[in-house]
């Protein structure tokens, strides 16, 4: 019989509490005297028996002395490898690019805002991206086609697209004036 997603998680987090306690050279009896949790409730969490609300593994990481996230690994390390990901790539805009940034205080936050200049007849640098999320692109003046895919997009003035932004995507100013964008970013 298959286990169940839930029985699964609950005891590959047992797992690596086991592993963690036993590197941490702790008997289950240490753990037990540490946490106040019963040695029955703890080696019930290490085997997968019992589930260890969130709380409880506070506790527990506390009493090991170390990052809880180390136990709630890989669901909570895939959320900070991805929180991580945003801030970098938010300062990779920011310093690479004619941007302005609209929304200064949203490094860790999963939208964000840039005002973007690019220079007549030119390919805005990087020639294209991808990235998870969403992305919104309204032109305040003059004209940008941009490539989403195979396809081609000319928008100008009062313009806007909205795509998704895992496709790799570039844009260029085919004009003869500075094309002025408002770029919002959805990152999840």
């Amino acid at each position: 019989m298959a286990q169940k997603k839930s029985d699964l998680a609950r005891n590959s987090i047992g797992q690596r509490l086991q592993a963690m306690r036993l590197k941490k050279k702790t008997s289950i009896e240490e753990l037990s005297e540490k946490t106040g949790f019963s040695v029955t409730h703890l080696k019930n969490i290490e085997s997968g028996k019992d589930f260890a609300p969130v709380g409880d593994i506070l506790k527990i990481a506390r009493a090991l002395t170390v990052d809880p996230v180390e136990i709630l690994l890989p669901s909570m390390a895939r959320e900070k490898e991805l929180e991580k990901k945003r801030v970098q790539d938010f300062q990779k805009r920011i310093e690479a690019y004619q941007y302005e940034v609209l929304t200064p205080h949203a490094g860790n936050d999963h939208l964000r805002a840039f005002k973007v200049s690019i220079l007549p007849r030119s390919e805005h640098p990087k020639i294209s991206y991808h990235h998870e999320g969403e992305e919104f692109v309204y032109v305040l003046k003059g004209k940008v086609e941009i490539t989403v895919g195979q396809k081609k997009h000319l928008l100008e003035k009062d313009d806007c697209l909205h795509f998704n932004s895992g496709i790799k995507h570039s844009l260029r100013n085919p004009g003869s004036v500075t094309t002025l964008l408002i770029v919002a970013i959805y990152n999840p």
